[in-house]
Parts: C-alpha cells; structure tokens; sequence
C-alpha cells in the first residue's frame, strides 16, 4: 500500500525530467555568462588575413598564450612565441604547426625564442635577437604571467608577480618600441584581470619587502599593466603605434599552479572549472580581436573584456600615478632612455 504522503509515479518522473531540464538550463547559461556571451570572434569583424605581419606573444607555450599563437597562425600571421620553457614552447609550435596543417587552406609561420621575464638581462638578450632577426614587429602581446605564487624574487630581486607581469613587460615592450614605429601601422596588446580591482600601487614599498600578500601582489601587478597601457598611449599618440590592455575572463588554464586546493576538493574544483570557466580559445578572443580587427584599429588606451571596451575604475585611470609608475619602473629596470 502506497505511503499517503507518497507521491505518484507520474509526478516524480515529471519533476525530475524538470529538474534535469533546470540543470541543464543552468550549466549552458553559466557557460554562456562565463565565456562572455559573444559568440566567438568569428562574429566580429577580423581580417582574412595577417600574412606578411609578424606578431610576438609572450607565455605563448600553454593556456590563453598558445591559443592566441594557435589563432594568429591560423590568420597566416609570422609568430614568434617568446617562452621561458624552451621544451614545452617546441612542443606547443609543432603541435600548432600540425593542427594548421590538417586545417584546409595555409597557415602562418611558427618560430619559438627564448624569453624569461623574470631575469631583465634575458629580457635585453631577447630584445637584441629580435632586433637582428625581424624586419618588422606589427603586434607585441604581453600575456605571460604568474599568479599568487609564494614570495620569491626575480634574478635581480624584485618581488616575482610585479617583475614579470609588469617590469619584464615594460623593459621588453620599451625596447621593442622602434620597431614597432617603423612597422607601423602596429599594436600592443596587455593582458590583464578584472582582480585589478583589488590592487593598490604603494610606492614605499613597490618591491613588497614590508609586507606581502600574494592575492594582493597579483592584483596590484594587473593593476599595473592597466596604468602602464594608458600611459603607453599616451606617449604613442601619432606614431601609429596603439596600445590597449584586456581581461580575458576566468579561463582554464595553469596559470592557477600556486593556489592549494584540498585533495577532497579537488576533483569538485575540476568539474566546476570544466563546466563554468572559459576555454583558453574563448580566452584568447580578446587578444585576437585587439590583434588583428580593423574595428580596433585607431583605437588606444582603452581596456576591453569579451571584445567590447569596458570602463575601468578611477584608481585606474589616476594619470598622476601612472606617470609616477612609468618613472619608478624606468629607474627599476635600468631604462636610461624611456619613451
């Protein structure tokens, strides 16, 4: 005999089925909102083409980097993947190399150089190489980075997040400046974060060495990369040469290493990243977009998510700090002769 507060067959198969369609609802409207809701870029006006133009991205062997490299190969682009892992960057250029080759139609050229953003002397070495070897430098995208690493320091000493998100980019991109004028017209491209947000620029203590947070650190090295690219802007203005930062979005990718998650947890973490974070395609639209649109072409010193300009909050646009920042990290990194 059937329990009188049990409830019919019927019923429990219907609310099931409409439990499973809410989840279902759920997942692919959180995919959605996660992957920013555009479609692609595909959607967007790009060039049929970048043969003839040859683009640099740092960090370019895992993660938003290799697919930003993947794409611009895809649009027959020339591009040099400056990497600190020799190994894995190899191993990342000809697996793009096959992909492009198994695609119909022709891909770009893929060449790997060496690049640590952690030692300003490799820095320097990379910039000389290119200098020697290139002909023209029409896009330079500064997406390497680490994120909430413990406190360490670079080869001359700098706390590790603010000297490779910032200082190494800043030296690389400074150096690189004459070629990009004379390609021109050329672009920079600064991947960023929304974290942001949470950043302060504390100039008594840039270098982190009376305190230190981790969280902290990161979010005041994408803080930043925002201050250093309207300022680059600024002093671009008629030269043909743009520069604009981005936040590509939560994506899946490595970049997150340092961060400990329980064992038990683990595996819930794995299944919530699969099914609401941004593939490293979806990452890397942004980069794409800036890098290569038509759409963007003119435009300068803005910050962009999901292919579309967003506003930044005021500490980000403090034109005082910015200038200060652009003259301590030229006296940090040894620029006798900044922009």
């Amino acid at each position: 005999m059937r329990r009188p507060w049990a409830l019919p067959g019927a019923v429990c198969r219907v609310m099931l089925l409409l439990s499973l369609a809410g989840l279902t609802v759920a997942y692919y409207l959180g995919r959605w909102l996660m992957s920013g809701g555009t479609g692609g870029t595909d959607r967007l006006q790009v060039p049929a083409s970048m043969c003839g133009k040859t683009v640099i991205v740092t960090g370019a062997n895992s993660g938003i980097g290799r697919a930003t490299a993947a794409g611009l190969a895809r649009l027959q682009a020339r591009v040099i993947m400056a990497c600190r892992d020799l190994a894995a960057a190899e191993e990342a250029a000809r697996e793009i190399r096959r992909q492009e080759r198994g695609d119909a139609g022709a891909s770009g050229e893929v060449v790997v150089r060496h690049l640590d953003l952690a030692s300003l002397s490799s820095v320097r070495s990379f910039c000389r190489q290119i200098l020697e070897e290139e002909q023209r430098l029409d896009v330079l995208i500064n997406n390497a980075g680490v994120f909430q690493c413990p406190y360490m320091k670079t080869e001359e000493g700098f706390e590790m997040q603010f000297g490779v998100n910032h200082l190494g980019h800043f030296l690389l991109t400074n150096l690189l400046l004459d070629l990009l004028k004379r390609s021109a017209p050329s672009r920079v491209v600064v991947v960023s974060s929304k974290l942001y947000k949470y950043g302060e620029i504390n100039f008594d203590d840039l270098n982190s060495e009376k305190s230190y947070d981790k969280s902290f650190g990161y979010s005041r090295s994408k803080l930043a990369n925002i201050l250093f690219t309207r300022e680059l802007a600024k002093r671009l203005d008629g030269t043909g040469v743009t520069a604009n930062v981005l936040h590509p979005g939560i994506v899946r990718t490595n970049l997150g290493r340092h961060i400990s998650i329980p064992l038990f947890g683990q595996p819930i973490f794995k299944l919530l990243s699969w099914a609401f974070f941004k593939t490293p395609e979806q990452g890397a639209e942004t980069s794409l977009y800036l890098a290569t649109s038509p759409e963007v072409e003119r435009v300068s010193g803005k910050y962009f998510g999901d292919c579309k300009q967003e506003e930044l909050l005021p500490k980000a646009v403090d034109d005082a700090v910015s200038k200060k920042l652009w003259v301590e990290s030229s006296k940090m990194v040894g620029l006798n002769s900044p922009l």
